[in-house]
């Protein structure tokens, strides 16, 4: 199902700056360009928009590293700050789609739709305003409507019962909870299957007359998994919208883009050259932690859902098969060929990063103490990732040294004869 094609109007310059990807946006910068003089070629080489270049080149790079992400320290109050980011946005558009790489779009695309998806939901801690959440979603839903929680019961644990004080405090749970969202079923079915989770699947949905309720859950808003849902539809567009313009790429911009493309592109041939070093790693090389997930989920043991996603993202880092890593899970007690399937092949196509050490510990999925292992004791050593190249490292130096040996050894050898 395509977007809308009536958007509701948006004039606040604030709110285009953050999502210049929006449809209604075209026309506001075009706005600026007409009034301020931007034209293409100061856009790419003109010094009033070098902080926009900055900025491009930062957002075209955290599409790359993608356990990197920042806001933007401009003030979209501002008209300047508001040139900015939606310059830059302009400028990594024409880099990333003179770079004509499919996957480097795709990425590009995906880093854009979250970072809209948090901006959506939280700004510097503040809630975000629901009326502007209102906008942007009837501009890629053609079905969405809200109700206000306190009155509407939204919330999905039965409060109803409560009197005086219990009925109070029920209120004012759902008073931070803000509005509940409601969504068409089409809409719904069009961006969910992109989604894992449970909660997302159509069966345990609350559906009414052809619309999806989207309930309050405790750490999980209806806000937020409706900007959950928004992040699919602005990487479907923001994709879409670039591929559409690959071909308007002439030979003389391409020249003109050569630089950032190429810092672009060398980028990615480091992140994968790292990748191929990191491929190499044989099961002796392994991290303590995956061993650990991987002797639990044979043994029968129920590895918890945080374990789980780790030892998918490593299998991935590390370009298992899909296959190999599914057959990690057969022992699992809750194993299902079909959802596991599906699951590693999202995690495998979102290339999610493995978590740190940190993490792991937080979650009890680190099983080494003290003086279990030196390597892991090194102070540096903060991620499993780290734990392969040092290993790889001391291998390496061990295997040198005993070339060496035997070498020298044979060298003796010659000389006795």
């Amino acid at each position: 199902m395509p977007i809308p094609d009536s958007k509701p109007a948006i004039a606040e310059g604030r709110l285009l700056a953050r999502f210049p990807f929006l449809p209604q946006a075209s026309p506001w910068i075009a706005g600026l360009a007409n009034k301020h003089g931007i034209d293409l070629d100061t856009l790419l080489e003109g010094p009033s928009m070098e902080k926009a270049r900055l900025r491009a080149r930062q957002r075209l790079l955290e599409s790359l590293e993608k356990d990197k992400s920042s806001q933007s320290n401009n003030d979209v109050w501002t008209e300047d700050g508001q040139i900015i980011e939606a310059f830059a946005f302009y400028y990594a558009r024409l880099v990333i789609c003179a770079s004509e790489d499919e996957k480097l779009i795709a990425r590009w695309a995906q880093t854009e739709a979250e970072r809209a998806e948090r901006m959506l939901v939280s700004h510097k801690g503040v809630a975000f305003d629901e009326q502007h959440l209102d906008l942007i979603a009837r501009s890629y839903f053609t079905k969405i409507k809200s109700e206000d929680s306190v009155n509407s019961g939204s919330v999905k644990h039965g409060f109803s019962s409560m009197k005086s004080t219990g009925s109070l405090m029920m209120n004012l749970n759902q008073v931070e909870q803000g509005k509940t969202w409601n969504i068409g079923l089409s809409d719904y079915i069009e961006v969910c299957p992109k989604i894992t989770g449970h909660r997302w699947r159509l069966p345990n949905t609350d559906i009414k007359d052809g619309w999806i309720k989207l309930h309050h859950e405790s750490e999980y808003n209806s806000s937020k998994k409706l900007a959950r849902l928004m992040r699919e539809r602005f990487k479907q567009e923001i994709e879409r919208d670039a591929l559409s313009r690959v071909n308007d790429v002439t030979t003389e911009l391409a020249i003109r883009l050569a630089e950032p493309v190429g810092m672009l592109r060398s980028q990615m041939s480091k992140i994968q050259k790292d990748a191929i070093e990191l491929v190499g790693a044989s099961q002796e090389e392994w991290p303590p932690c995956m061993k650990n997930i991987v002797a639990q989920l044979t043994q029968g043991v129920n590895v918890n859902h945080f374990g789980r996603v780790f030892m998918a993202s490593m299998a991935s880092t590390l370009a298992l098969p899909q296959e190999a890593c599914v057959d990690f899970f057969r022992g699992a007690p809750d194993f299902s060929e079909q959802t596991t399937a599906y699951q590693v092949a999202h995690i495998y196509d979102r290339e999610y990063t493995p978590s740190g050490c940190g993490k792991l510990k937080v979650n009890h999925n680190c099983p080494v103490l003290p003086g279990d292992d030196r390597i892991c004791d090194i102070e540096w050593m903060n991620h499993p990732l780290k734990y392969i190249r040092a290993k790889q490292r001391s291998n390496s130096m061990r295997q040198k040294v005993e070339q060496k040996t035997t070498s020298d050894s044979g060298d003796g050898e010659s000389q006795d004869d």
